[in-house]
């Protein structure tokens, strides 16, 4: 823990092609070893294939997957006596935000075959419709911290 004050949190500029904070963060996670140009090329194939396939607004999509994958709840472990306990919390916006993408991001790659462009297309596709993996991982999440309710009192 920094004995430090907080680390002031940067402002996020906006992606040049849609103007949008959230797909600018999103194309900084799907970045690796700083080459971003590259991370754009793929963001935004997979938003013109979900337009092309979908024949809707690709930001509308993507947005309803970062909504649908987001969760509100978790389970941190916290000890008690010899025990050890799933004790569920709410999370922060920031983090349910990370948290989100962060996903989007795993369940994109794991995928099989294809462009990573393509893979990222049909992920955000099954979010926004409320499937794939993200969700799942999301529910998962929620049941487990509803599993767990008993030890909300153990809460710091």
């Amino acid at each position: 823990m920094s004995r430090r004050s907080r680390a002031v949190r940067r402002e996020v500029i906006p992606d040049a092609k849609y103007g949008n904070r959230l797909l600018s963060m999103f194309i900084n996670k799907v970045m690796q070893r700083g080459k971003k140009s590259i991370a754009e090329r793929i963001v935004y194939q997979a938003l013109d294939t979900i337009e092309e396939q979908q024949k809707r607004d690709p930001m509308e999509v993507f947005e309803q997957a970062v909504q649908n994958a987001t969760p509100t709840i978790e389970v941190k472990p916290r000890r008690v006596g010899g025990a050890t306990y799933q004790v569920p919390v709410d999370i922060r916006a920031e983090r349910r935000l990370a948290l989100a993408l962060r996903w989007l991001l795993a369940s994109a790659r794991a995928r099989r075959g294809r462009s990573m462009a393509e893979r990222l297309a049909a992920e955000l596709s099954d979010a926004a419709s409320g499937q794939g993996s993200t969700v799942k991982k999301k529910e998962d999440t929620h049941r487990m911290a509803e599993a767990n309710r008993a030890f909300v009192h153990y809460r710091w």
